[in-house]
C-alpha cells in the first residue's frame, strides 16, 4: 500500500516536472541554428528538443544497424550462428532478467509468481537445466507435487542435472512417507556426490531406520574419509551401530558373532551403557569374568547405571547377599556419591536385611531427588525396620505421584523410551538417546497431595472395621440383669431342693 502510494506521488512528480519543463523552453527566446552546405537553419526551442530526441533515436537505430551489418558479414565469413546470437542476444536479456525474478519471488515465498517467471524465462532461454529446478522448487512451495515430480524426472534424465533431480525426487518420498524409495534415491545420490553432507546423513538415518547396519557402518565410514565428522563422533556412532549389528545377530541364533560385535563396540564406544552391558555378558559367556569386571568399572565410572548393576550382579549369581555386598565395593566405590551408587548400596542393604545400612546410604537423596525409586526404597526400609502400615503406604502414595527420575529420552524430541534403542521410535533420530530425568511439569495431579493422608485414613478405618468383624466373631457375653421377684422364689426353691437332696444321704446313714 505504501509503495503504491509512493509510485503515485513519483508518476505525478515526474508529470508535472515534464510539464513546467515545456512551459519553460516554450517561454524562452533563442534556439539553434545549424549552417550547412550555405544553408540555415535555425530551430526555436521546442524544435530544438526535438531535434534532440529525433537524433538519439537515430543514433540507436545506426549502432543496431551497424551489430546487424557486423553480424552478416560474420555470417558471409563461416560464423554460422553470428546471425541466430544477434536475435537471441534480447531474447537471452528478456529470458535472464525472467529468472532473477522468479529466483526473488522463490526466496520471498511466492511460489506462483516463481512458477509464472519459471515459464517465462523458459520461452525465451530454452534452458532447461535452470527453469526447470525453479519450476519444481515453486511447484513444491504451491503444494503442487505432481508437476514437481515431472519436472525432476526430466532433471534425471540430464547428466548435469541428475543430481539434483534425484536429490528433489528423494526430499519429496522422504515427505510423502515413501521411505522404501527415498533409501534408494539416496545410494543413487551418495553414488554420484560421496562428499555430499546432506545425503550422507539422509542415507545414514534411513539405512538405521531399516536396520541396515552394515551399509549405515560403511556411509559413516564415507563421512569420516570425507572430512565431514569428527573422529569421536564417528567412534561413538560406530559403536551404537555395531550394537545394533550384534542385537540382530543374537536374534538370529549367532551367539559367538553376537559376543564379538558387542566386545567391539564396547571397545569403540566405553560410554555406550548397553554396549558395554552386552560386552560384559559375552565376556561372562566365556567365561572371562576379570575382563566383564573391567569393561563394567570403566563404564560406571563414565555413567553409573542399573544395566551396569545388573550385568555385574550376573558374574556371580550364586552368591548371598552380604557376599554380593562385599564384591560390589569394587564399583560402588569408583562414585560413592552419585545417586545410582547410593542406590545400590541402598538396595543391597535391603537384600542383606541390613535396615540402618540402608539408610545411611540413601542420606538426603529423598529430599533432593524425590523420584518413584528413591521413595519406593524408602518404603521397603521403613517396612524392614518395623514401621507401621500407614507410614509404608504413605511412601508407596508418594511414590505413585512422584517423577519417575532418569529414563532413556530423546535429546531431539524429547520422547521417552522403555529401553535404549539406536533410532528414535518418535523422530527417527539416530544416536539420540541419552540417560537423562525428563521434563516433569510442575504441576501435580489433582488431589496428589491428599494420596498420603488418604491412604493413611483408610488404613485406619479398615483396623476399625477389622476389629467390628473380631467382636462379632466372638462368643457373646452377657451381663446380668438385676434378679426379679419370680427369679428370688425360683431361685430359693431350687436352693432349698438342692439342700434337701443332700440332706437325704446323710438321713440313711445315720439310720
Amino acid at each position: 500500500m505504501l509503495w503504491s502510494l509512493l509510485k503515485i506521488i513519483l508518476f505525478v512528480a515526474v508529470v508535472a516536472a515534464l510539464t513546467l519543463g515545456a512551459g519553460y523552453v516554450m517561454e524562452s527566446q533563442g534556439g539553434i541554428q545549424i549552417t550547412a552546405g550555405g544553408y540555415e537553419f535555425n530551430l526555436g526551442p521546442l524544435q530544438s528538443v526535438i531535434a534532440v530526441i529525433v537524433l538519439v533515436i537515430a543514433l540507436y537505430v545506426v549502432f543496431k544497424l551497424v551489430s546487424l551489418l557486423i553480424a552478416v558479414l560474420k555470417f558471409i565469413n563461416g560464423d554460422d550462428t553470428a546471425l541466430s546470437r544477434y536475435f537471441d542476444r534480447n531474447r537471452e536479456r528478456k529470458g535472464y532478467q525472467a529468472l532473477s525474478e522468479g529466483m526473488l519471488a522463490l526466496s520471498s515465498g511466492e511460489g506462483k509468481l516463481a512458477m509464472a517467471k519459471a515459464q517465462k524465462a523458459d520461452r525465451y532461454l530454452h534452458r532447461p537445466g535452470l527453469t526447470n529446478l525453479l519450476t519444481a522448487q515453486a511447484a513444491e512451495m504451491t503444494g503442487d507435487t505432481r508437476k514437481a515430480e515431472e519436472v525432476y524426472k526430466k532433471l534425471i534424465t540430464n547428466d548435469e542435472t541428475r543430481f539434483v533431480g534425484i536429490r528433489g525426487m528423494m526430499k519429496l518420498k522422504l515427505a510423502k512417507g515413501d521411505t522404501e524409495t527415498a533409501l534408494k534415491l539416496a545410494e543413487r545420490a551418495f553414488a554420484l556426490k560421496p562428499k555430499h553432507p546432506e545425503i550422507q546423513d539422509t542415507l545414514l538415518q534411513l539405512q538405521a531406520q531399516k536396520h541396515d547396519w552394515r551399509g549405515a557402518r560403511q556411509t559413516l565410514s564415507a563421512k569420516l574419509k570425507h572430512g565431514s565428522l569428527p573422529r569421536d563422533v564417528y567412534r561413538r556412532r560406530d559403536a551404537v551401530l555395531a550394537l545394533s549389528e550384534a542385537k540382530d545377530i543374537f536374534a538370529e541364533d549367532k551367539p559367538i558373532e553376537a559376543r564379538e560385535a558387542a566386545i567391539a563396540s564396547a571397545k569403540g564406544s566405553p560410554d555406550l551403557i548397553p554396549g558395554a552391558c552386552m560386552a560384559a555378558r559375552a565376556y561372562i559367556a566365556r567365561g572371562e569374568q576379570k575382563k566383564a569386571v573391567r569393561i563394567l568399572k570403566k563404564t560406571w565410572s563414565v555413567q553409573p547405571h542399573p544395566d551396569l548393576a545388573a550385568a555385574f550382579a550376573e558374574i556371580a549369581p550364586d552368591e548371598t547377599p552380604a557376599e554380593r555386598m562385599k564384591r560390589f565395593r569394587t564399583i560402588t566405590s569408583i562414585r560413592p556419591d552419585h545417586r545410582e551408587t547410593r542406590l545400590l548400596r541402598a538396595e543391597l542393604a535391603l537384600a542383606a536385611e541390613d535396615f540402618p545400612e540402608a539408610r545411611r546410604a540413601m542420606g538426603d537423596l529423598v529430599d533432593k531427588e524425590p523420584d518413584a525409586r528413591t521413595l519406593t526404597v524408602m518404603a521397603a526400609i521403613a517396612r524392614g525396620e518395623g514401621a507401621n502400615e500407614t507410614e509404608v503406604r504413605g511412601w508407596l502414595a508418594k511414590a505413585l505421584v512422584a517423577p519417575r527420575g532418569p529414563q532413556w529420552v530423546c535429546d531431539s524430541c524429547h520422547h521417552i523410551h522403555g529401553e535404549w534403542a539406536p533410532v528414535c521410535e518418535n523422530c527417527g533420530g539416530f544416536d539420540t538417546l541419552s540417560w537423562t530425568t525428563p521434563p516433569q511439569s510442575d504441576a501435580a495431579p489433582a488431589g496428589a497431595e491428599m494420596l498420603p493422608l488418604i491412604v493413611g485414613a483408610l488404613e485406619d478405618t479398615s483396623k476399625d472395621e477389622s476389629a467390628e468383624a473380631e467382636a462379632e466373631d466372638a462368643p457373646e457375653i452377657l451381663t446380668p440383669n438385676p434378679p426379679t421377684e419370680e427369679g428370688k422364689t425360683a431361685a430359693a426353691e431350687t436352693v432349698e431342693d438342692a439342700e434337701e437332696v443332700s440332706d437325704e444321704p446323710e438321713k440313711e446313714g445315720a439310720k
